[in-house]
């Protein structure tokens, strides 16, 4: 014989069972999250069916974060975004490498359910900094720079580039920082520097995933030290005597040229020259002056020889036209055959329209022919007939057109 109590136990167990969800309806549900050092995970977790259950967050010490809307642990970077039934979403703000792990959402039905959540923390590189513009380097010098960066996690990665353009053959190495868990990564390149060099600008990049797709960088110009080039420029271009003339040279290098030499070749440099600076001046050109004149410009790497042959020209020529330009008889052959030509068309033209126009306005006349002549069988009746004939009105006319 059944007892009546526990049987209606049975069937009121029995019939609770039967209306419980589907167990997977009860699962909490998380997802991973990835933080650079300094920002703020956000931490959700959702259920379906809570059961009269509230969701509960743990950190990775096991310790209650928040269960339901309550806080447990007392730290101010972990706060509450959302709570409800079937939600519980916290933030954690200024995060740091020690909050990387699994953290745990739990709902206490029967039995307890759980999902883990793993926050992956990056380590945001440091600003890269480089070594070896200490000094000026010298033309075709071999440039060996170093960039460092630290504090990455995984290890970053380091480019080179000179203006636009990449550098190939950096070498890297890696070591791992004093904390066990971020990396040092230093990037060495070498190559051969010229004048051209001079001004670039160098840059150390620094590429990591918790840099969203940027790149920490430091640029730096470098020096290039090289001989000086130079030039003589006339002004003005096309002396004439009687001109002032100043013979200029132009010189370019690193350092910049400070000293400069005028000599004339077989000669001496004419008394009543004067050199000022970089320039060489005559201030009454003479044809004495004429002859090959040299500048040697200077720096601290060497000196460069630049040449100047003056030819004064006789003078003194109008200053309304200091250059006149030389002609060419080919080409003024060429026109005054041309221009002939197109006369002598117009002529003949001319003459063809003229006559034409006579030749149309031309007046008639009178034949005074023997009447009745062209009926005659022979040239003597045709003479006979003429002679009474003469006097008829009946004129011919001819038209000559």
């Amino acid at each position: 014989m059944h007892h009546p109590v526990i049987l209606l136990l049975c069937l009121s167990s029995l019939a609770g069972a039967a209306n419980l969800p589907p167990e997977d309806l009860s699962q909490p549900v998380t997802a991973d999250v990835i933080v650079p050092t300094g920002g703020t995970a956000i931490l959700k977790c959702t259920v379906q069916e809570h059961l009269e259950s509230s969701l509960q967050w743990s950190n990775t010490a096991q310790q209650t974060l928040y269960f339901g809307e309550k806080r447990a642990l007392r730290d101010n970077r972990i706060q509450l975004v959302h709570s409800s039934p079937n939600e519980l979403t916290i933030s954690i703000s200024n995060v740091v490498l020690s909050d990387e792990g699994e953290y745990t959402c739990s709902i206490f039905t029967m039995p307890v359910r759980t999902a883990k959540a793993v926050v992956t923390v990056l380590g945001v590189p440091q600003k890269p900094q480089v070594s070896g513009f200490e000094s000026a380097f010298k033309e075709n010098d071999k440039a060996k720079l170093r960039c460092t960066t630290s504090g990455s996690k995984p290890a970053a990665n380091i480019k080179w580039y000179k203006g636009p353009e990449e550098l190939e053959g950096a070498k890297t190495s890696v070591l791992e920082d004093g904390n066990g868990k971020t990396f040092t990564v230093k990037s060495f390149i070498e190559f051969d520097v010229t004048k051209d060099d001079d001004g670039a600008e160098i840059t150390c990049a620094v590429g990591h995933e918790s840099l969203h797709d940027s790149a920490k960088s430091s640029s730096h110009k470098i020096q290039v030290q090289y001989k000086p080039t130079a030039k003589i420029e006339s002004r003005p271009s096309m002396p004439r005597e009687g001109d002032k003339l100043r013979l200029q040279c132009d010189a370019y290098g690193n350092p910049v040229p400070d000293n400069y030499v005028w000599e004339r070749e077989n000669g001496e440099v004419p008394l009543l020259a004067n050199i000022e600076g970089n320039s060489l001046v005559f201030f009454n050109l003479n044809k004495t002056d004429s002859g090959t004149y040299t500048c040697k410009a200077s720096n601290t790497l060497g000196t460069f020889i630049t040449h100047y042959k003056l030819d004064v020209n006789d003078g003194p020529v109008s200053h309304t036209d200091p250059s006149p330009i030389p002609s060419t008889s080919s080409i003024d052959h060429a026109v005054i055959g041309g221009v002939v030509a197109v006369i002598a068309f117009l002529l003949f033209c001319l003459l063809i329209v003229l006559g034409r126009y006579l030749i149309r306005h031309k007046g008639t006349y009178l034949t005074h022919e023997a009447k009745g002549s062209d009926d005659a069988p022979d040239a003597d009746t045709a003479i006979i007939n003429a002679e009474g004939g003469q006097g008829g009105s009946d004129d011919k006319k001819e038209y000559f057109i």
